[in-house]
């Protein structure tokens, strides 16, 4: 087969015909099942093909809501983003079982953003050292062109730091530089003055008189934001005393299921191939969020693993303990979130659903993530230490073998009585529907 030359070149229409014609049985079904899902309002599916590119259609994921969220005081119903069955139903089992117990209260810790100038210098580190405070000066000068605006919003660079990486690899140093970026995310913004750092840190270099005419030559490797910040981290929590968890569990008491509860949290504190688990049920929740408010849920995860593993080992983000007659569970997560900006405002649905967490700031949408990740967790974790995993999910999945084989309500109500104590498999369900309608023609 040939190259497709000039792909981009040609219509949405141009370009499903010919991936149905090349790459399909059946392209005239093809065809019929990618328009099927384009926008009915076109200026719409405008706005939505300018997201990517050589867009064919929109791909469906449900779009849901988790009630009862009392957040620092306040009222929310969460939007959430995802295809996993038993997700929202747990976070808002979670946000409900919470809400009589003095609801999830969070604390901004920091909202520090970071970047990075990746360059090759050639002479002594002490002297690069010694012209910091001189570059500093420069770069912050030569970038106010474009930091202005962010600075009159309380934003900005913050830190520029020097970093020597010449033990590890040969002549390799960074600027490691840290901002604030008010309610955006910040990536363009950061990027834009990283680079603009680069053509400064050319030009200072180059007009140092002290330095030899090797030393005024630098190589820009690259320059990047880095999605790791440590240092915009938000804690979610929630306490309460050990008698009002009493109805938490219907074998243990209070006492019994904190501790059972808190010995699972250290598990995957101490247990990296448990702590994959743990975490990965916590991005279900965090990640349904961000999807929501368009948000970027791919570098919000790769924050919060590696996150997970500074230490050298990749551990629980979330930790639990008795404290006297209180049980407290509580998560840090670093999140680097947008409220304005990118497709927050672009997309229909992310507009919406600021809207119905009632415009928060980044701030503000921080802390709702993260108590959403750490109702996610708590549900969870109060599954598998009760009565397992398998209930709430296996319900769901008994739904989606059912809708798959195309059974009619009744049958599907009489599926749902006859699997309650039952193993649910592909094949056992469709066995039962086959009995149900032989039993009827009978």
């Amino acid at each position: 087969m040939s190259l497709l030359s000039g792909f981009h070149q040609k219509t949405k229409t141009e370009k499903v015909r010919l991936i149905a014609e090349l790459y399909t049985q059946a392209p005239a079904e093809t065809l019929t099942t990618l328009s099927s899902f384009w926008h009915a309002d076109a200026d719409q599916q405008s706005v939505i093909d300018g997201f990517s590119e050589n867009t064919l259609s929109n791909f469906i994921m449900p779009y849901g809501i988790a009630p009862n969220f009392l957040i620092d005081g306040r009222e929310y119903a969460v939007p959430m983003v995802i295809e996993e069955s038993s997700v929202v139903a747990a976070a808002s089992s979670a946000a409900k079982f919470w809400h009589s117990r003095g609801g999830f209260k969070t604390q901004i810790l920091g909202t520090s953003k970071l970047g990075q100038l990746h360059f090759s210098w050639s002479g002594q580190s002490e002297k690069l050292r010694a012209l910091l405070p001189k570059l500093e000066q420069y770069l912050r000068h030569e970038a106010q062109h474009l930091t202005a605006n962010m600075e009159k919003r309380g934003g900005g660079i913050q830190t520029i730091e020097l970093i020597d990486f010449t033990a590890q690899e040969p002549d390799y140093y960074q600027l490691r530089v840290s901002f604030e970026t008010c309610d955006s995310m910040g990536a363009n913004f950061i990027n834009s003055v990283l680079e603009e750092f680069g053509r400064s840190l050319e030009q200072f270099l180059a007009a140092q008189e002290s330095l030899s005419s090797s030393e005024k030559k630098v190589e820009i490797i690259m320059a990047i934001l880095s999605n790791y910040t440590p240092d915009c981290l938000v804690r979610a929590s929630v306490n309460c005393h050990l008698k009002e968890l009493n109805d938490a569990c219907i074998n243990l008491d209070g006492q019994g299921f904190a501790e059972k509860f808190c010995k699972a949290v250290r598990i995957a504190e101490l247990d990296p191939y448990r702590a994959s688990t743990h975490n990965k049920g916590i991005y279900n929740g965090v990640d349904a969020v961000i999807l929501a408010t368009g948000n970027d849920f791919r570098a919000v995860e790769a924050c919060g693993h590696t996150h997970a593993a500074r230490d050298g080992q990749y551990r629980s983000l979330s930790h639990a303990e008795i404290r006297g007659e209180e049980f407290h569970f509580w998560l840090d997560l670093p999140l680097a979130l947008g409220a304005v900006g990118g497709l927050t405002g672009l997309h229909p649905l992310a507009a919406m659903s600021l809207e119905i967490l009632k415009k928060p700031s980044a701030r503000e949408l921080m802390s709702i993530v993260a108590s959403t990740g750490l109702a996610q967790n708590f549900a969870a974790v109060r599954s598998l230490v009760t009565t397992g995993i398998q209930k709430g999910h296996m319900k769901m999945h008994l739904m989606n073998i059912l809708i798959h084989l195309q059974a009619d309500e009744r049958s599907k109500a009489q599926a749902l009585v006859y699997f309650s104590d039952r193993v649910v498999s592909f094949s056992a369900v469709r066995e039962f529907l086959e009995r149900l309608k032989a039993e009827s023609l009978a």
